[in-house]
């Protein structure tokens, strides 16, 4: 069997006490959003990651606690890029990830809250590791996410990374004005909370648009979730919930549930310029969603979802 490899503390008494990767490995600030516990390498380029997923999330849960939400376990197997490139494929902590790719299917009736946090185990197949210069500049990777020995989803991202100076070329100075663009700005009104799917106004999404089928974007850089800590775009999981959000939005009396994502991220999509989502189209309850800014498409996401 090989070794996992587990952040843990002796105690008296029999086993460690488990706890989460470091911080820095899945890049997230709150301890309470790292769902990775630990990892082993079994094979060339094959890991095995388990992961601990909380009975209640302000966002990863669904409002009455009842089911685990799909961007749960888009969020998790994110978590286990940026693991694996830092503690195994030497990537330095600092490098600036892009997200350029993101597949998760899950299987909803796998997906309960049971009696005590979930606690998946993640296997993890490295299809491509792009170099430069004999280093790694990116990686594609497949995931099956099981839980108690049953498939519950599985995944497939593609990321790829640069050094700070790289970044701040790429990104036309906009990293130094990180702390400008966090600055509260007003937000649109949203939709009523339960017409996306939320409890909450403060993570909805959407603000309606005088065209059907089109949302105004609201981005508040002070959520506790999306912005984790300070960032100079838009996240990636953030679309991913706009997405999500258009489709229950969109489905309207129907109730479409999302169950599945198939994503690709074209441009950074920033700070100081609205957004808006709109659907591009539809076949049956598949559901292309679709970011502009200005003229540019940021971002687009093909959503499976069933009839909630």
């Amino acid at each position: 069997m090989p070794e996992l490899r587990q952040f843990a503390q002796a105690r008296p008494g029999p086993g460690p006490l488990t706890a989460t990767v470091p911080r820095e490995y899945v890049h997230r600030v709150a301890v309470a959003e790292i769902l990775l516990t630990g990892w082993s390498r079994t094979g060339a380029d094959r890991f095995t990651i388990t992961a601990q997923w909380p009975r209640a999330h302000q966002l990863h849960v669904s409002p009455d606690r009842s089911a685990y939400e799909p961007l749960l376990v888009a969020e998790t197997v994110r978590q286990c890029g940026a693991l694996l490139a830092h503690a195994e494929y030497e990537v330095p902590l600092g490098h600036q990830f892009v997200l350029q790719e993101l597949r998760v299917d899950t299987r909803p009736e796998h997906l309960a809250v049971g009696a005590a946090p979930a606690e998946p185990v993640i296997d993890i197949t490295v299809t491509e590791v792009r170099r430069r210069a004999g280093r790694p500049t990116a990686l594609r990777y497949d995931a099956a996410v099981r839980l108690g020995g049953e498939r519950v989803a599985t995944g497939r991202i593609a990321v790829s990374w640069t050094n700070e100076s790289v970044y701040r070329r790429l990104r036309g100075g906009r990293t130094a004005d990180v702390g400008a663009l966090r600055l509260p700005r007003p937000l649109p009104p949203p939709l009523p909370a339960d017409t996306v799917g939320r409890a909450l106004a403060a993570d909805v999404l959407l603000s309606p648009d005088a065209r059907p089928g089109r949302w105004r974007l609201r981005v508040d850089t002070a959520h506790p979730v999306f912005f984790d800590h300070p960032l100079d775009h838009i996240p990636g999981m953030l679309l991913l919930e706009a997405a999500r959000q258009t489709v229950r939005a969109h489905g309207g009396q129907e109730r479409l549930v999302p169950v599945s994502f198939h994503a690709t991220f074209h441009q950074y999509a920033e700070l100081d310029r609205p957004v808006w989502t709109e659907v591009s189209g539809q076949d049956g309850t598949d559901v292309q969603v679709i970011a502009l800014q200005g003229e540019s498409m940021v971002f687009e996401c093909l959503v499976g979802a069933v009839a909630g």
